[in-house]
């Protein structure tokens, strides 16, 4: 059982044009452009449907078909291509009520020029060069946010490019739609998990409640032992459970107090149509263990998850998890904990007190119980291993007073140098850009939080598209990224995003 990451998604893929070269042209026009649509959604690279829209000719259509777009449960974003010269005043109305993402694809149907067989008509027929800078014009003018892709629809490179758009416009999608559950509150006394609950309504969309722990646990106490047998069962087979979990192990009570623990959490988050949850060691209330095995299974099937009350957080992993879906890795929640120091193989070790996704590896991992020290319950279970090596980002959002901040670092996953036989908890150990040193100065002046959602399944250029989409600042830490040029920005950055909202 899964949430659902995409359901049924289209992307709307608008032509423009106008009437003044007669319905010959307009008839080609049609064709082709229906062609490239049909090129773009028969692409692997490119996960949703792209439905093809009859071709503007006028303002009225423009604006009827941006208002249904708005309100389509279905249309996540619009691509436009102005085939021929469509006169830019003709999208101010629409584009004014524009409230979907947008990319301004810049294409033509032909690749190469047909040198010996070009003639007037053919130079009216094929007029994107001409008339995609009309539109962009207006599009500038009106202040209208886009992602922009030049190149033609066939190639690799303007796929991905699309691909990237279409998952942040997924993301974006998510966002303006979830609704999240806190059990209790955040972490006392700590700030960054702290946040504007109200603003990041208004600013993304997520609605962000609290419900007390004990209701979970009622929640809990619902569940069949015929139902906790069944999830025991699909434990022994997905996981190598140690001896003393097992159904003639002296611990295996604890085992099933996981298993109806995550039966419960699931049947909460089901029945309130939860996208993403958090919880705190300091609020457990009736609760015999912390959530640690639940939490991560949980997170595998697609839930965003906060630890500490850090609902920030658990709306990343979310949104992490629906952009990425289809693609090799996954996402989970992550936390700095401590360095290797030693010049020349400086690496973060990244884990939490329990729940790692187990999506960030291929192996098999294990299943343990072990004491937690922390939150004053029973040892709780839990999923261990070393996520796998390969590139990586990871990403925050904090409050920064009068915005959002996202603060993003391109790493490397890298196999440990030796075994932790004795840290009884999933982790990640990486290489960040450029370096151990930059990366930390940079991370700690953008305030960067210490929780992080950890993806293995998207690069940097989707994260840029999200920040785009939601008009949030992004601070992005890569390889060519020096402490001075990075604190620079911060400061442009702020300058702009606090003019940006006017008086």
């Amino acid at each position: 059982m899964t949430i659902d990451t995409i359901p049924a998604r289209e992307i709307w893929f608008l032509t423009g044009s106008q009437g003044l070269y007669g319905e010959d042209t307009l008839a080609q026009v049609r064709e082709q452009a229906s062609d490239i649509a049909r090129q773009l959604d028969d692409a692997e690279a490119i996960p949703y449907r792209i439905v093809f829209k009859p071709v503007l000719k006028d303002s009225d259509a423009i604006q009827d078909t941006i208002l249904e777009a708005n309100s389509s449960e279905a249309c996540i974003g619009l691509i436009a291509w102005m085939h021929t010269f469509s006169p830019a005043k003709m999208w101010i109305r629409g584009l004014t009520k524009l409230q979907r993402p947008l990319l301004h694809l810049h294409t033509q149907h032909n690749v190469e020029l047909p040198w010996a067989d070009i003639d007037m008509d053919f130079m009216n027929l094929n007029q994107a060069a001409h008339g995609d800078r009309e539109f962009a014009y207006m599009a500038s003018r009106l202040g209208i946010s886009r992602k922009t892709v030049v190149g033609h629809v066939s190639s690799p490179r303007v796929q991905a490019k699309i691909d990237s758009w279409a998952r942040a416009a997924a993301g974006w999608h998510e966002i303006r739609n979830l609704k999240l559950a806190r059990f209790g509150d955040n972490m006392r006394n700590v700030a960054v998990t702290e946040g504007d609950k109200t603003e990041a309504e208004v600013k993304f969309g997520v609605s962000v409640n609290t419900w007390s722990v004990n209701e979970l646990a009622e929640a809990m106490d619902a569940v069949t032992e015929e139902a906790i047998d069944a999830l025991v069962a699909e434990y022994e087979e997905q996981y190598d459970v140690v001896p003393e979990l097992r159904r003639d192990g002296g611990r295996h009570k604890s085992l099933r107090y996981g298993a109806r623990q995550e039966l419960g959490l699931r049947s909460f988050l089901e029945s309130g149509n939860f996208g993403a949850f958090t919880t705190n060691f300091e609020d457990l209330g009736a609760l015999q263990q912390l959530p640690g095995l639940a939490v991560q299974r949980l997170m595998a099937d697609g839930y965003g998850f906060g630890a500490e009350g850090d609902w920030k957080t658990a709306v990343l992993v979310r949104i992490a998890k629906v952009m990425g879906e289809g693609l090799p890795g996954g996402a989970s929640l992550m936390e700095d904990y401590t360095y290797n120091l030693v010049p020349g193989s400086e690496v973060i070790l990244g884990a939490h007190m329990l729940e790692i996704c187990p999506s960030l590896t291929t192996s098999k991992p294990a299943l343990e119980i072990h004491p937690l020290g922390i939150g004053g319950k029973d040892d709780p279970v839990r999923l261990v291993f070393t996520a796998d090596p390969g590139p990586a980002v990871v990403v925050s959002l904090a409050d920064m007073r009068e915005r959002f901040r996202l603060t993003a670092n391109l790493v490397e996953n890298v196999v440990p140098e030796q075994d932790l036989p004795n840290l009884p908890v999933a982790r990640a150990v990486w290489k960040p850009a450029p370096d151990l040193e930059t990366s930390a100065e940079c991370w700690l002046s953008a305030g960067g939080a210490h929780h992080t959602v950890m993806s293995t399944a998207l690069g940097r250029e989707v994260w840029e598209d999200f920040a785009q989409i939601a008009d949030v600042e992004l601070a992005m830490i890569d390889d060519s990224t020096t402490t001075s040029a990075f604190v620079n920005e911060l400061k442009m950055n702020q300058a702009y995003y606090r003019l940006a909202q006017g008086f």
